[in-house]
């Protein structure tokens, strides 16, 4: 940056993506403020109140630590010294009924142990090249495609190499995810079992492709458990980019990106205050924040929304099953619980149910006794914009919900319960629907169809889990980081700096 002027970035949102963006910008030098109209940063990561203790309300699940530790080792701090992090050697619990349950392992020959016992060795012989495939997937998209600045079909294809463009076939990526477990596995459960990391970004596994299989790399590279919860993540890339010198503003809430001469110009605040020139990009494109930057992105039409949840945060007795950190309890008929969302827009008769059970680390750990943290979601269509979700359907959604985990021996007494529904999301991002994860990943195209971090609008740049297509924080987190480097490369190639603002988390002068 030697020879500019200190870049003014004004960034809407203290989400994962700001976060970063902000810690990266505020180390190169710019004069970062961040706007939050929220008490507390995290965005999605967010945190609730149950009972007179505080879960997790958002993410639940860390991976790929490693693109923290890099955005820390470049600030010049550590991760480890702002937050405690410990493996899991149990990523996750799964159920179908009472007849018992499996476990998957961060270890995966142990993990294909427990699946041969549960399935027959030809299960487990299966998995152990279901991995093998999944990380050459992983491997294949990393860099050109996972940490590219603007994913693109010719940047991929490009870092892949002319030479190597089989590679590119043997991802799959116009099969679809539940096909190729269907090749992968004989086990109609593994099947659905693996289908399920379609839903990580918000995605039905029958219209999601093939390429998703990397989430099982993911999690091999490790599952992390945040000591106080994941909100403590968020509150430590707040107090980094606070310690280089940005300015994070809560309860501030922008109103309108202003444009002048084609350009931004800053943001107005609802107390008319207006600031130097971040959001979701649905708020840009639905024209929540002006009519001036409505076409700077192109909007998502409401049939490709991401899904949106129902979540349950309980503080519950338990008893029965052995719960685990991670657990998901499956429905009898997948295709009927994504047809109901989907094509019905409905809460599904029969969903499957994650929980988080947040007072509990891995088995061996001592477990809690009396009521505990528990986080309970199932998916849902993203309509909250549209339609009302009474308290009638949420509440067969809950009597389904006990259903399943009774049938598959867990007995849940909840003591207090804060309810949050595709309604509640909206109003709590706007524009949304209550979709949690963007653009849903349906078709090999639907990756290479989401805004880039550049915009129509000079001086507008997104970021945020809605503008890359990977799932997961990790993914907001380089979403973040890659605006923030393609803002301070249109700074060095122009002359005077001029002002920026990015949406979903970043804004600029």
């Amino acid at each position: 940056m030697t020879g500019l002027a200190e870049p003014r970035v004004t960034i809407v949102g203290a989400g994962i993506g700001g976060l970063c963006a902000a810690v990266d910008l505020a180390r190169r030098g710019a004069a970062v403020t961040v706007l939050e109209r929220a008490a507390a940063p995290g965005g999605k990561m967010r945190e609730v109140e149950v009972g007179g203790r505080r879960l997790d309300a958002g993410p639940t699940v860390f991976t790929l630590r490693r693109v923290f530790d890099e955005l820390f080792d470049a600030a010049g701090a550590s991760l480890d010294d702002a937050v405690t992090l410990r493996s899991a050697q149990v990523l996750a619990r799964h159920a179908w009924d009472g007849s018992g349950f499996l476990d998957l392992f961060a270890d995966r020959q142990r993990s294909a142990e427990a699946i041969g016992a549960f399935a027959g060795p030809d299960e487990g012989r299966r998995y152990l090249a279901f991995c093998d495939e999944a990380r050459r997937i992983f491997t294949t998209l990393d860099r050109p495609f996972i940490r590219a600045a603007v994913p693109s079909l010719p940047g991929l294809v490009g870092g892949i190499g002319l030479g190597n463009l089989g590679e590119l076939w043997r991802i799959k990526p116009f099969t679809t995810l539940w096909r190729a477990l269907g090749q992968s596995f004989r086990d109609p459960r593994l099947q659905q079992l693996f289908g399920r990391y379609a839903t990580y970004c918000g995605s039905s596994p029958f219209q999601a492709p093939a390429t998703l299989m990397l989430v099982a790399h993911v999690e091999q590279e490790g599952v992390w458990l945040v000591e106080g919860g994941m909100h403590r993540l968020a509150l430590a890339l707040a107090g980094l980019a606070t310690r280089l010198g940005a300015t994070i503003r809560y309860g501030c809430e922008v109103r309108e990106i202003a444009v002048e001469r084609g350009r931004v110009a800053g943001v107005v605040t609802a107390e008319d205050e207006r600031v130097a020139a971040d959001a979701d990009v649905a708020a840009v494109t639905s024209g929540l924040l002006g009519a001036a930057v409505t076409g700077a992105a192109p909007a998502t039409d409401p049939r490709a929304r991401s899904l949106s949840a129902v979540t349950w945060c309980m503080a519950a007795s338990s008893g029965g099953f052995p719960l685990a950190r991670h657990n998901v309890f499956f429905s009898a008929d997948y295709p009927a619980e994504f047809a109901d969302i989907l094509e019905r827009d409905r809460l599904p008769a029969a969903p499957t149910v994650y929980v988080c059970a947040q007072d509990r680390g891995d088995p061996r750990d001592p477990q809690p006794t009396g009521a505990e943290r528990l986080f309970c979601l199932v998916n849902a269509p993203a309509s909250g914009d549209r339609r009302d979700f009474g308290e009638a359907e949420v509440g067969r959604a809950a009597e389904a919900m006990h259903r399943l985990f009774r049938h598959c021996g867990l007995e849940v007494r909840p003591e207090a319960v804060a309810v949050t529904t595709p309604n509640g999301f909206n109003r709590l991002f706007p524009g949304t629907g209550g979709a949690l994860y963007g653009r849903a990943s349906h078709g090999w195209k639907a990756s290479f169809e989401r805004p880039a971090c550049r915009t129509r609008v000079p001086g507008l740049y997104l970021a945020g889990g809605s503008i890359h297509p990977g799932p997961g924080v990790p993914m907001a987190a380089l979403s973040g980081r890659a605006a923030a480097a393609c803002l301070l490369a249109d700074l060095a190639s122009t002359a005077p700096s001029r002002r920026a603002a990015t949406a979903g988390g970043t804004s600029t002068r």
